[in-house]
């Protein structure tokens, strides 16, 4: 299934054989693919017997190794693959095609395995990832999907990578409010990896986006994980990243997003967890701490797009004019009395004024009058700068 095809069937058949050559962020592959065209390239490696010279830049070695690989490429039997599970192969020229990937120069992918029915140039306009730590904390998972969860509701794209904990709490989180997410693979868009995570990889085909640089059936490496990130970063907005240590595949995607001129930022953690070591260390350079979905929407989003103003609660005391205020404060601790003209040398003002004000904290429920003495009542208590208890 293709949608929107910009590039000729040929160019496609011969991008589609490279993404089994070609590992995904090779840039001197990248290089060759620029210079020559996906078919030309693709018919030196193929050519019998292959030209000396005719792929400058690399060891015979090398090329003998993308040699042996081209000799069992067979496209079509990817692209039937792909599309045996609903799926497609994206290429540039296509109007489906993620023009932001472009931004990676000769690390731009070599195409996009697609499965899902969205369009996915348009869900990565207005998309932001979230990604993290595999051995999460119980709060790097809520925070995860609180995250995700809200932006969704938003109408934000949330963009990870389907592994354990952050990037499996994010998009659980986007389709708990059946919002939009999409999971970049390190693997065919028809393999479930995690095993573990076959269900929610099976939901975000029904409802998102899976996509992936790798052919149908290829097997992920740690290698193919780190580079994975690179497009997670170029395809979205921002990236936020929720718990990862010093050395963790989250922050090549914070550092990738930064080097594109993406927003990075970082969701705090407790100083003394080592979970949180390395986005403490990312919010100590370029990144911006946000706390919630509304501090991500304003960053990444549209002018007028702002989070509310943040205030603690508002209590009854704050309401009172200065006045008032001030002959409040000047009131002893609690069990203790005081006349209205020591009320008033507190507070600085005239003995008929005090006893006005003491008069409406009366009836505020502020103060209670014993005899000519006034008191302190039972819920009325002094900012935490005022003297307590007489101390």
């Amino acid at each position: 299934m293709t949608r929107g095809t910009g590039a000729s069937e040929e160019e496609r058949r011969a991008r589609a054989a490279l993404t089994r050559i070609v590992e995904p962020g090779d840039e001197r592959g990248g290089r060759w693919l620029r210079e020559l065209g996906a078919v030309e390239l693709l018919g030196r490696l193929t050519a019998r017997p292959y030209a000396p010279g005719a792929l400058a830049g690399a060891s015979e070695r090398r090329i003998e190794g993308l040699r042996i690989r081209a000799a069992s490429a067979e496209p079509e039997r990817d692209l039937a693959a792909v599309d045996a599970v609903g799926g497609r192969f994206v290429v540039p020229g296509d109007a489906e095609w993620p023009r932001q990937l472009d931004d990676l120069g000769d690390a731009r992918p070599v195409g996009l395995w697609v499965r899902g029915r969205p369009d996915l140039r348009r869900w990565a306009l207005r998309s932001v990832a979230v990604v993290g730590a595999r051995a999460c904390t119980p709060y790097g998972a809520h925070m995860a999907a609180d995250l995700a969860s809200g932006l969704a509701e938003r109408g934000w794209v949330v963009v990870s990578g389907a592994a354990f904990g952050v990037d499996g709490a994010a998009h659980r989180g986007a389709l708990a409010v059946q919002g939009a997410t999409v999971a970049v693979l390190a693997c065919g868009v028809d393999a479930a990896y995690p095993r573990g995570h076959a269900g929610l990889i099976g939901r975000i085909a029904e409802q998102g986006l899976l996509i992936g640089e790798l052919p149908p059936g290829a097997h992920p490496t740690p290698s193919r994980f780190i580079l994975r990130n690179r497009v997670i970063a170029a395809l979205t907005r921002g990236t936020v990243v929720v718990e990862a240590e010093y050395r963790s595949g989250s922050l090549v995607t914070a550092r990738s997003a930064q080097r594109l001129g993406r927003y990075t930022m970082g969701v705090p953690g407790p100083a003394t967890s080592g979970l949180s070591a390395g986005v403490h260390e990312l919010l100590r350079g370029e990144a911006v701490l946000v706390t919630d979905a509304a501090e991500v929407a304003e960053l990444v989003g549209d002018i007028g797009d702002l989070a509310p103003a943040r205030r603690g609660p508002v209590l009854p005391r704050d309401l009172l004019d200065p006045v008032s205020a001030r002959v409040l404060e000047a009131m002893p601790p609690r069990g203790r009395a005081a006349t209205g003209r020591e009320v008033a040398q507190g507070a600085g003002t005239g003995v008929d004024e005090a006893l006005g004000r003491l008069y409406e904290l009366h009836s505020l429920g502020f103060v209670e009058r014993h005899g000519d003495g006034w008191e302190l009542a039972a819920g009325a208590t002094h900012r935490p700068n005022a003297r307590r208890g007489g101390a």
